[in-house]
């Protein structure tokens, strides 16, 4: 159903060029807008008029006319005014308000259909049924993106990434909570898939920062070629959102692609988690691991292993870097200057992350 607001604006558009007074009322003659100052009974005017076989009539020196909604009766619009000016007027007014009838019927199908598809709520027959009804393609490839906004209720984010889009055609937009908005974008062959979807997930967040939202993270699943494999590119999306808080904090926008070992470690039991860090540390606790220590062994890490590279970058003499290794190995067992044991620490970095993230989420 359209807003009252929607219907209040379209009459006084009409009045403001035809001077004449328009009121729509439901089909019991209670008035949902009016161009007139002073309140008019329509009731039974609108009663007699529902129960007749005619789509318009004149009732008291008023053009009343019919609004159906796939051939139910929905509003009454009623023309006041003198001479055959008021048929007309009357006319143009019904034929507007009922083609913002068929147009948000449209509109409020395609959000419903696009939200039940996101969280698997239609079965495959439907999905290709309704696509076809709404006149949605269902062989091009698409993407979908989450943008999440934690700036509060008070910025609407989903209007602003609107705004953004504009009118584009190829993308759906949609919120699925107070918090998320998804966008679901159609990908044409001459595009550079990776490059357009990061440029397009950071032009968003560019311009939501310039609107005065500056928590904002975009994350985005793989592409896919069916309408029906949607749902699992926002699947991806939403975990990679997740993962991305965990793993990479520092960045505004994260592709699945992009989560690495990351993934697997998310989908992991706490339990066997802390049985790992056991197992790995033999009971010692990463909290021994003072935070200068954890320095050096990220960037260690960012280096490749490069011992030179890491102590350049770190204004420290080879000596020292190679100290510090050393002591790292006597509190863990584990030398990082193996790969297999750089490896081994560096997984158990990233779950003792996870586990804190857990750990306060529950909070």
């Amino acid at each position: 159903m359209i807003s009252s607001q929607i219907l209040q604006n379209s009459i006084d558009g009409m009045k403001n060029i035809s001077r004449m007074d328009l009121c729509v009322t439901d089909t019991e003659g209670k008035v949902v807008a009016t161009t007139t100052s002073f309140q008019t009974n329509y009731t039974r005017a609108v009663e007699e008029f529902v129960k007749s076989p005619a789509d318009s009539q004149e009732i008291q020196s008023n053009q009343f006319f019919k609004i159906y909604d796939e051939q139910q009766l929905e509003y009454i619009v009623i023309c006041s005014g003198v001479g055959e000016n008021t048929y007309v007027v009357g006319k143009m007014a019904a034929f507007q308000i009922q083609s913002l009838v068929v147009a948000y019927k449209e509109r409020f199908d395609k959000d419903n259909f696009v939200k039940n598809l996101l969280l698997d709520n239609l079965l495959l027959v439907d999905i290709y049924g309704r696509a076809k009804r709404l006149r949605i393609q269902t062989d091009v490839r698409r993407v979908c993106l989450i943008v999440e906004n934690d700036n509060g209720r008070d910025i609407n984010c989903l209007d602003q990434v609107k705004d953004y889009l504009g009118n584009d055609k190829r993308e759906f937009v949609t919120a699925v909570d107070e918090n998320n908005v998804v966008v679901i974008k159609d990908l044409t062959a001459e595009e550079n898939e990776s490059e357009d979807i990061e440029k397009l997930a950071n032009n968003i967040v560019n311009y939501l920062k310039r609107e005065g939202m500056n928590n904002i993270k975009i994350a985005y699943g793989t592409p896919v070629n069916e309408i029906k494999d949607v749902s699992r590119s926002y699947k991806e999306a939403k975990m990679a959102l997740d993962v991305g808080k965990i793993f990479f904090d520092d960045r505004n926008v994260i592709a699945y692609g992009q989560l690495g070992i990351g993934r697997l470690i998310y989908q992991l039991p706490i339990p066997l988690c802390k049985m790992f860090i056991k197992e790995i540390l033999d009971g010692k606790s990463m909290d021994d691991i003072d935070e200068e220590t954890l320095t050096t062994i990220n960037k260690f890490f960012e280096n490749s292993l490069n011992v030179s590279e890491t102590s350049r970058q770190l204004f420290i003499h080879r000596n020292t870097l190679v100290y510090r290794l050393d002591k790292l190995q006597k509190t863990t067992g584990l030398d990082l200057r193996v790969f297999e044991d750089a490896i081994t620490f560096r997984i158990a970095l990233m779950v003792k992350r996870y586990m804190k993230y857990m750990e306060n989420a529950e909070y």
